[in-house]
């Protein structure tokens, strides 16, 4: 458990970038406005939504996954508990590599335990086999991160700066 960080403008379009970036100055308006705290609580709940849809769309997310947007300080909360880490890891990716999000608080208990993955903030010409030479010595391992890394990532030249990626342990 724990805050992981991710670069904020890179990722998934989910909502509009209008709805965070409303919720954000809304929140930090006249704490006396009632319908400001409504209109923010609204976009930060159509969030959350949004982003929960996307885990269960990938078919990641358990039936007890709990899902919170925070736009003012760009934080999303899952809980829930995850049948094994890989599919934690992959849940805490799939949350943070959304547009909007810079960061994501890890609640989410696991049922079968097993070594963490390591992260991977994929720069400017970076490479899957880059990527595999680097982790594991060998370029030729760039498919281990691949399939650690689906189904967010759908073709190996898929991936972008920005993003968060899962290295598992060495093969």
């Amino acid at each position: 458990m724990g805050l992981f960080s991710f670069i904020k403008d890179a990722g998934e379009k989910l909502f509009g970038g209008g709805e965070a970036k409303a919720a954000a100055p809304a929140a930090s308006a006249n704490a006396a406005a009632p319908a400001a705290t409504a209109d923010t609580s609204a976009a930060n709940a159509k969030a959350a939504d949004a982003i929960k849809q996307y885990i269960t769309s990938m078919n990641l997310a358990p039936s007890d996954l709990g899902v919170k947007f925070d736009a003012a300080t760009s934080v999303v909360t899952v809980s829930g508990s995850a049948p094994d880490q890989a599919t934690k890891e992959k849940i805490l990716l799939a949350a943070g590599n959304v547009q909007g999000v810079g960061e994501v608080d890890d609640q989410l208990s696991v049922v079968q335990a097993a070594p963490e993955a390591r992260f991977h903030t994929v720069a400017r010409g970076d490479t899957l086999s880059a990527i595999a030479k680097t982790y594991y010595g060998n370029p030729n391992n760039y498919n281990v991160i691949f399939e650690a890394n689906k189904p967010m990532l759908t073709h190996p030249d898929k991936i972008y700066p920005g993003q968060v990626l899962r290295i598992p342990p060495a093969p």
